[in-house]
């Protein structure tokens, strides 16, 4: 393999020069930490603040296309990085992911790191997501076939990446769909796939025993195979659109109730949108039972995961609503959301949006009412203004053991100013009304933007009134932040101080503890 790998990277690296018909891309991207410890945050109390100070992750891709031909290439670096485990260091260098493609008439082969999904991805998706350290490419091969203009076949089967090295079961699948229209405004695409995942024996072995350190009402048999099938489609009508998916998934090892249980699972998902002129309706639903889609049951957070599980709740950029953003559940989940989004002019636009959580046996999960109101009719400004009402349960979404429900009303404004062609000043302002968890926030922005090149912020979030679990009090946690862009790269600066939470950024989020020190990032693409 090693051999093969050094031939790969010489085949990249010369492309350019040695085959001039061809084309060669690549893109880099690298994020550095410098820590500061700071008790009074509890930024502190472990390796990386006490001992490491520093670390970081790169990626370098490349990319070469020839006559059908496509190879790809990329090299991952962790040097005492906190992206896997915010409070531990990952180390590690080497081929991240490779693929080898070719077209052959209507046939697509290849060979390498796979990164694709089946539907919508509720069953089966390989994806990246550097956010929060998830790679779950399927080391293996993959066949496409165009069977007719409308119609494609794709079947794979492999082992899932994990970090540098990968899990040991082998996942096969294949998956049909298809593009057509019915007449001149109806449009369908329908699909059905299945997947087959096996253990291997380590696996099985401690499954094994950790149902024979079960009471032995709780014993039985586990399998080596699991299989599931999907179905779905999206039906277009005029204005009107719908996607609806159901899977099912046999019976298997599931921890559930913190014990390995023998289960099936099965999750349905909808989305049902209409548009016309001055308003948009958008409504979600979705049901999940024992829809647990792992490598093996002895893999926990995001290790393993075979699919990716849509998130009905909306994802909100404001700092403090992010904070009590929800994730998906696959134990447990009845949730329906529902956007409307109105325009009476070109100068207005008003969105309302309602989502409402609870597990199976109707335990409260999550609810938001959310309004927000965008004004544009003043010559150079934006005004923007709404409010948040929020249930959010922190027993279930972090893990914390007999907390309150959390109660949240966020009132916030935001108003952009255009100085001139190239420079604007925005401002940002929220506060948030909890007696709960860290208590009551107000967090403000100040940023400015110098097209094309130069962006800076400062921001400022105060811990106004502490609550129960703020044991630093009333903390200020700033943020001074500047971005510099020339031409395809892109360079960022940050220093920041952050509370322990939830933490969204580029619409990835995830639970992080305190943070305190220097952020430097750098993109860039050729």
């Amino acid at each position: 393999m090693k051999p093969f790998k050094s031939i790969l990277t010489v085949l990249l690296l010369s492309a350019g020069s040695s085959y001039a018909q061809g084309t060669l891309s690549g893109d880099f991207m690298l994020n550095a930490n410098f820590f500061q410890r700071d008790e009074a945050i509890n930024a502190a109390n472990n390796p990386l603040y006490d001992n490491y100070l520093s670390g970081g992750e790169a990626w370098l891709g490349l990319r070469y296309n020839y006559k059908g031909f496509t190879a790809t290439l990329r090299t991952d670096a962790f040097h005492n990085s906190n992206l896997f485990n915010p409070t531990q260091a990952l180390n590690g260098f080497g081929v991240g992911a490779w693929s080898l493609s070719k077209d052959i008439d209507k046939l697509s082969i290849t060979a390498g790191y796979i990164y694709d999904q089946i539907g919508s991805g509720v069953m089966f998706r390989a994806y990246e997501d550097r956010g929060l350290l998830i790679d779950n490419a399927l080391i293996g091969v993959r066949l496409k076939y165009q069977i007719t203009d409308n119609v494609f076949v794709k079947a794979f089967t492999g082992q899932q990446k994990f970090n540098l090295a990968k899990y040991n079961p082998i996942i096969k699948g294949i998956n049909l769909e298809g593009d057509f229209n019915l007449g001149d405004k109806v449009h369908i695409v329908p699909g059905v796939g299945a997947i087959n995942r096996t253990l291997d024996q380590t696996n099985m072995d401690l499954i094994v025993s950790t149902i024979n350190s079960q009471d032995t009402s709780r014993r039985f048999v586990p399998k080596y195979n699991m299989y599931a099938v999907t179905v779905y489609n999206t039906l277009t009508v005029g204005n009107f659109s719908w996607f609806v998916e159901g899977s099912y998934k046999t019976d298997e090892s599931i921890v559930k109730d913190n014990y390995l249980q023998d289960k099936e699972g099965n999750v349905l998902f909808t989305t049902l949108g209409y548009a016309t002129k001055g308003i948009a309706v958008n409504l979600t639903g979705k049901r999940t039972e024992n829809y647990v889609m792992r490598t093996s049951p002895n893999e926990i957070l995001n290790r393993g995961m075979l699919n990716w599980q849509p998130i009905v709740a909306r994802l909100r950029p404001q700092r403090l609503m992010a904070r009590y953003t929800p994730a998906s559940q696959d134990i447990s989940e009845m949730a329906v959301g529902a956007d409307v989004l109105l325009t009476p002019n070109d100068k207005l636009d008003i969105t309302l949006t309602g989502t409402y959580i609870n597990t199976l046996d109707n335990k409260t999960l999550y609810r938001e009412g959310y309004a927000e109101a965008e004004y544009r009719g003043f010559n150079d400004w934006i005004i923007q203004a709404g409010c948040q009402y929020m249930v959010y349960n922190q027993e279930i979404y972090q893990s914390k053991v007999a907390v309150p429900l959390i109660n949240s009303i966020i009132p916030f404004f935001e108003v952009t100013k255009r100085l001139s062609k190239k420079m604007s000043i925005r401002t940002e302002w929220e506060y948030q009304d909890t007696k709960q968890d860290f208590g009551s926030w107000i967090f403000g922005l100040v940023e400015l933007n110098i097209a094309p090149k130069w962006s800076f912020a400062v921001s400022d979030m105060y811990n106004i009134k502490p609550g129960p679990n703020s044991s630093a009090g009333a903390q200020h946690y700033y943020n001074v932040f500047t971005a510099f862009t020339k031409g395809p790269h892109r360079f960022t600066m940050a220093y920041v101080k952050q509370v322990e939470g939830i933490n969204c950024t580029g619409g990835v989020c995830r639970y992080e503890p305190a943070f305190s020190g220097l952020r430097f990032g750098c993109t860039s693409q050729f």
